[in-house]
């Protein structure tokens, strides 16, 4: 049994558990292990399971008390786990690691032992005020030049690629073999390069030649030197002059189509005009922007949020969200996990290299994950129960083990409670326009950048 246990708070919400157990438990454990030995083991001189337990202490004794009273330690932490107040229980994630082990070597017999041990809990903060607020987020206004840029984009994904017999202008898709040349006009080895395409003026070539090239015709091979600025952002040609050999196979230009009714209809069936095309582009984007405004309006009152209180997360929590976070990255780049690292370490790079970076976000994250939890948790937002039971039907509906369909259901209802957050706070906090905002910029994210 335990004869003491007590609890210390340390950083980053972990805590030293230490406890005392008695030493008629550790010698219970130790004469039930010491029996199973005797009944299993042969020793030299004695039939199986005969030896007296005199020998085989005598020869086996340390090892099995060692083996005996870490097993006890063991079973005896996982009963004052148990009995812990929940605010104390360990993160599921995070396991109890034994402290100064050697130092409780070696167990004397009739003794209690004492240990500790160090895990993860669950952030204690307090709940920051969350409601009436006033928040202030970006004036982002939907522009007529917006909505044109959109449909231009439109009509380029709509355009044709045609040849073209004149002369190449920029805007115009070349597709050519080039090579350097040095003193003596030798080709340069290991710099030629054969059938490459780009679109003049994109400069999406490593020579950057695209002016170089404006006037050539399918067919035309020209020989011309560039010479680079000292501060030339072409690697390994700044400040040098090079002499290259072009030959153009090839000159396209894009037909982008006219912005007339036929056009409107080409984009979808139901729009009979250019207008019905205009109308519902501008449609289409101002749900984008209040959309992405709902989302930062969230975000800004998210960073209140965080001013209010402090919570120390975890090095556990934020490694699990880390790793969750490494597993997307793996998934999206459609390369399995052996193969990013092979590259990695062909970089001479590592997988801590690339995630360490994302430690701040992740921790970030988990505070305004936590502050949410908590807040429904307060809240204790109700629930319809007709339509509780119409979506566990839906998504239930092949679960047969009763059991499972208790624990679904519990994690669709918590779920159903966490989305009423959002609405919750955009309903009891006062939302102000500030600054104004390019949409552009808004849209790509590249205000306060």
């Amino acid at each position: 049994m335990i004869a003491d246990k007590s609890i210390k708070e340390l950083e980053n919400s972990s805590v030293a558990l230490t406890v005392t157990v008695t030493a008629d438990t550790i010698e219970e454990g130790y004469q039930t292990s010491l029996k199973k030995y005797a009944s299993t083991i042969q020793l030299k001189g004695f039939r199986k399971g005969k030896a007296p337990l005199s020998v085989l202490e005598g020869k086996f004794g340390k090892a099995i008390r060692e083996e005996s009273t870490f097993n006890t330690i063991e079973e005896e932490l996982k009963k004052v786990l148990e009995d812990l107040d929940a605010k104390y229980k360990p993160l599921t994630y995070s396991t109890p690691e034994l402290q100064d082990e050697e130092s409780l070597l070696p167990f004397k017999p009739n003794t209690d032992v004492t240990f500790t041990v160090h895990y993860d809990i669950m952030p204690i903060f307090e709940l920051p005020a969350y409601k009436g607020l006033e928040v202030t987020y970006p004036k982002v206004t939907l522009t007529e030049d917006a909505v044109n840029a959109e449909i231009e984009k439109l009509r380029d994904q709509n355009a044709m690629v045609i040849d073209k017999n004149d002369a190449a202008a920029m805007g115009d898709i070349v597709t050519v073999d080039y090579v350097e040349l040095d003193d003596q006009n030798n080709e340069v080895p290991g710099t030629e390069r054969k059938e490459f395409t780009f679109t003049l003026g994109s400069s999406y070539n490593q020579y950057q030649m695209d002016s170089d090239l404006v006037g050539m015709k399918a067919g035309e091979e020209k020989t011309f030197s560039k010479t680079y600025a000292e501060d030339s952002t072409v690697e390994g040609y700044a400040g040098k002059t090079i002499t290259l050999k072009v030959s153009v196979s090839s000159v396209k230009f894009r037909d982008v189509p006219a912005l007339d009714d036929e056009f409107a209809q080409d984009v979808k069936e139901e729009y009979k005009s250019v207008e019905d095309l205009v109308n519902a582009t501008k449609e289409k984007l101002q749900k984008a922007l209040d959309a992405k405004l709902e989302q930062e309006k969230l975000n800004a009152l998210s960073e209140e949020l965080l001013k209010g209180t402090t919570i120390a997360v975890p090095a556990s929590m934020v490694d699990l969200e880390v790793e969750q976070s490494w597993k997307r990255y793996v998934k999206q780049t459609g390369l399995t996990e052996e193969q990013i690292l092979q590259f990695l370490e062909f970089q001479k790079q590592t997988k801590e290299d690339v995630t360490a970076p994302w430690r701040e976000a992740a921790e970030k994250s988990l505070r305004v994950q936590l502050i949410m939890e908590k807040i429904k948790e307060t809240e204790k937002f109700p629930l319809d129960e007709e339509e509780l039971n119409k979506v566990v039907e839906e998504q239930l509906k092949d679960v047969t083990d009763e059991s499972q369909k208790d624990y679904y259901r519990a994690m669709i209802e918590d779920d159903m409670r966490f989305q009423k957050i959002a609405p919750f706070l955009q309903e009891n906090n006062t939302f102000v326009e500030g600054d104004e905002v390019a949409y552009a910029d808004f849209m790509s994210q590249t205000y306060g950048a």
